[in-house]
């Protein structure tokens, strides 16, 4: 049986109407259309639903029991094509969000903001883990977009890489607060909280000190710079940070944060990447999405971060 969407809305019309002639008019089609639909309603059902008198048409009893039936299906059909428009709009869907512990208290959720302020119908799912963990997410396709450290190169995953560069973030108020660029002769032999060695910019902080031949103290060892910065807020040490946490640091604290930041030099920086599963196509909503990251990670690089009081 290939009963079509027009078929049951016409029987619907003529049942609702009684009379063929008043259900072309509401339709707008002519009155041999519509007996022909009914026609071939019939067929394809394979037992009439009206009595032919006199050029109208007669609903016998079976009619009646096909309505209600017809009714629900017209109704369900409507309901579908106005959610698929709704999806074609990015109206409706959902979106899973996968990102690291830099970019999960401020930066992401302000990012989600954005893109959904006028979309009340959209379901968000919105996860921290560290970058390993999000970039393992994102090539098993569990999650639509992953925000993290850049990953090695993989065969699943596409992604898209930023640079964010690096500040030193010093207690307000510090004198080293007054300069406008801070280099490894200014921290020598100052207390330090870093992140694990293996962390790239751990990796990088150590090299620059050894190139300017100054002493590392490193006091204390994390594993992300949110805590780092609570430490240099209480005046205990200095630390070196990305600007997504600087930013997410002065965001979340304002004038209450207690941290100064400024440009290190030499030059670190932190490579991120957004990515999307490699292996199947990104719905238009988490298209659109990933275009909407990608404009605030621009702006964010573009205005810099803490880079004065």
């Amino acid at each position: 049986m290939n009963l079509s969407f027009r078929q049951l809305q016409t029987f619907v019309e003529v049942m609702r109407t009684g009379s063929v002639s008043e259900a072309g008019r509401t339709l707008g089609r002519t009155q041999p259309a519509i007996s022909a639909m009914i026609a071939g309603l019939e067929r394809e059902i394979g037992f009439p639903l009206f009595e032919r008198e006199r050029k109208r048409l007669i609903a016998k009893p079976e009619a009646y029991y096909f309505l209600e039936e017809a009714e629900f299906l017209q109704e369900r059909l409507t309901r579908s094509a106005r959610t698929l428009q709704d999806i074609g709009n990015l109206d409706r869907g959902k979106l899973k969000i996968a990102c690291n512990p830099a970019a999960s208290s401020f930066f992401m959720p302000k990012v989600l903001a954005v893109f959904l302020k006028d979309k009340p119908q959209i379901e968000a799912s919105l996860m921290m883990r560290s970058s390993p963990v999000v970039t393992d997410w994102i090539a098993s396709q569990q999650y639509d977009v992953g925000f993290g450290e850049t990953p090695e190169p993989r065969q699943t995953i596409r992604a898209e890489t930023f640079d964010f560069p690096c500040l030193c973030a010093l207690p307000k108020g510090d004198p080293l607060a007054k300069k406008r660029t801070i280099t490894p002769q200014d921290l020598d032999g100052k207390p330090l909280a870093m992140l694990f060695d293996e962390h790239i910019i751990s990796m990088q902080t150590r090299k620059a000190f050894a190139a300017s031949g100054v002493r590392l103290n490193r006091r204390f060892e994390l594993r992300t710079f949110m805590p780092a910065l609570q430490l240099v807020s209480e005046g205990l040490c200095y630390t070196i940070c990305e600007r997504l946490s600087a930013t997410s640091h002065e965001r979340s604290f304002g004038a209450q944060g207690g941290v100064a930041f400024r440009p290190f030099e030499p030059r670190l920086t932190l490579s991120m990447a957004v990515m999307v599963p490699a292996n199947r196509p990104p719905s238009m909503l988490a298209g659109q999405f990933v275009t909407t990251l990608r404009g605030e990670i621009a702006k964010l690089l573009e205005t810099g971060s803490g880079e004065g009081e």
